[in-house]
């Protein structure tokens, strides 16, 4: 009777355990998931070892082309569609590119004029890297310091602001 119980036993335990053993390999090919053996051999992929693998597939954009096919061994992105530019009917004419080009063009002047003045009131103030103490300043030496180090970086900032600012007009198309 023991050798029954146990052979039985034994029994279930292989059958519990056969559906994790049947469980197919999993490889990767770059971005692409495989159970194909013979597939993942051609392609050189790797065998995934060690813990679940969950694959969440992305949304996909619409296109008036047919839906490309997938195989079921294979498990990943399909290749793009391809994108067409849109058609001529919802381009702007060039009357009305050029106005926009003029609009863009004097809005950046007007940023770089305020950005410049802002960078001479900060370079006054600054003074040489030696501005007037404040209030409180006068007794707490590291208040003065990091104001300092606060106008030191807003110069440095508003340096930046004002050559992106070039930089932009720089790409608009000459009056």
């Amino acid at each position: 009777m023991k050798h029954v119980v146990l052979f039985c036993s034994t029994a279930f335990l292989c059958l519990a355990a056969a559906p994790a053993a049947a469980q197919d390999r999993i490889y990767r090919c770059g971005s692409e998931y495989t159970n194909n053996a013979a597939v993942a051999k051609q392609r050189d992929c790797k065998l995934m070892e060690g813990g679940n693998i969950t694959i969440v597939p992305g949304t996909r954009p619409t296109s008036a082309g047919p839906a490309p096919s997938s195989s079921s061994s294979s498990i990943g992105p399909a290749s793009a569609p391809v994108v067409t530019a849109p058609p001529a009917a919802s381009r702007i004419d060039t009357a009305e590119q050029r106005t926009r080009d003029a609009d863009a063009r004097a809005i950046l002047e007007s940023e770089l004029r305020r950005a410049e003045a802002r960078q001479a009131e900060l370079l006054k103030e600054y003074n040489n890297g030696e501005p007037d103490k404040l209030g409180a300043e006068t007794r707490n030496h590291q208040k003065y310091l990091d104001r300092v180090a606060d106008l030191k970086a807003a110069i440095a900032r508003n340096d930046n602001d004002i050559a992106g600012i070039k930089r932009e007009l720089a790409r608009l198309p000459a009056r």
